[in-house]
């Protein structure tokens, strides 16, 4: 037997709200939505579904566990998602790949890389 991610949740205050940047950002929908608890439905071959879970109080600070996203063209993608509400933090290039880490409009930071 195999074990594999089928969902990755984030914890949120308000899982509507964060549902729309998601939504909007990865060019998907909401596929359940239990008013706690949203998933979104997966957006391509081998997809890991994104849950949005209502908690009361959301652990302050930086997210332990983050995104890494990959796309041609990082500079148009990162321009896309701060204008759906994203922040940009900062930017890193090591040999071979830049990526740009951003956070949500509830503060969870992930990355958008580009080879190259």
């Amino acid at each position: 037997m195999t074990l594999t991610i089928g969902m990755v949740t984030i914890d949120t205050g308000d899982p509507h709200k964060l549902a729309d940047f998601w939504t909007k950002a990865l060019r998907t929908t909401i596929q359940h939505d239990w008013g706690e608890f949203l998933v979104l439905a997966p957006t391509g071959e081998g997809a890991v579904q994104l849950g949005l879970q209502r908690v009361e109080v959301v652990a302050p600070g930086k997210n332990r566990v983050h995104f890494d996203m990959h796309v041609e063209d990082r500079a148009a993608e990162v321009a896309r998602l701060t204008e759906l509400g994203a922040s940009e933090i900062a930017e890193h290039t090591v040999p071979g790949l830049t990526w740009t880490v951003l956070a949500d409009p509830d503060g969870n930071q992930f990355c958008v890389g580009q080879p190259g």
